[in-house]
């Protein structure tokens, strides 16, 4: 498969983020990832996982949610991580650049969210029901979408580590105010990130097949 690399700079308001996309030869959908807190574009679970997306026709978006100089602030205060209103609004920026600048093509968009970026990723689905239409939640944090929670109809899986208690009771919380639109699913033996031989390839494998599904 033809597959083209390219390293943009998405203006969003005053911020301009650093973005790697990955576009396979025709792109039956674009997936924008929001990775969670203190991580980056670069992060090597998200990379992994968008690496399994591509090979099933899906366009990735790796983006850095903060400017280069928010994140040196935040690598100081860790204030800006958590900031999900920020974090929403960028995405749905990012969203909107998508949908106009077109550069997979005129294809449907999907949200993946990491950790805290699940939040921010629902947030800015419920903003965006016109645009968004999928979001895969890893190891996520809903509850932290707030009110917003309760307003998104767009169909959302919820993956979550078996081990990784916590988040799960947090997780079957927010399937209760998603409704018929979410969908949890837990992946045995995995703790928070993941790291378990097999299971990050569980949750590539599933987000796949959720953005096959409802990207059309």
């Amino acid at each position: 498969m033809d597959e083209q690399r390219r390293t943009v700079t998405i203006p969003v308001g005053d911020a301009q983020l650093p973005a790697d996309l990955m576009l396979p030869a025709q792109p039956v959908g674009v997936v924008l990832f929001a990775h969670g807190g203190g991580s980056s574009r670069h992060s090597p679970r998200n990379v992994a996982v968008a690496r399994t997306l591509n090979g099933r026709g899906l366009a990735t978006v790796l983006v850095d949610l903060l400017s280069p100089s928010e994140d040196e602030v935040d690598a100081r205060t860790a204030e800006l991580r958590f900031d999900i209103g920020l974090l929403a609004s960028r995405l749905a920026g990012i969203v909107d650049w998508l949908a106009g600048e077109r550069p997979a093509g005129a294809v449907p968009i999907g949200l993946f969210g990491a950790s805290t970026g699940a939040a921010a990723a629902l947030v800015a689905a419920s903003s965006r029901a016109d645009r968004v239409g999928a979001v895969v939640s890893r190891g996520g944090r809903p509850d932290l979408a707030g009110a917003a929670l309760a307003q998104v109809r767009t169909p959302t899986l919820l993956l979550v580590g078996g081990l990784d208690e916590e988040v799960l009771t947090l997780n079957e919380r927010a399937l209760a105010e998603l409704g018929e639109v979410g969908e949890l699913r837990v992946i045995p033996g995995a703790t928070h990130l993941f790291e378990e031989p097999g299971t990050l390839e569980q949750v590539a494998d599933q987000a796949g097949a959720w953005f096959t599904t409802h990207l059309r």
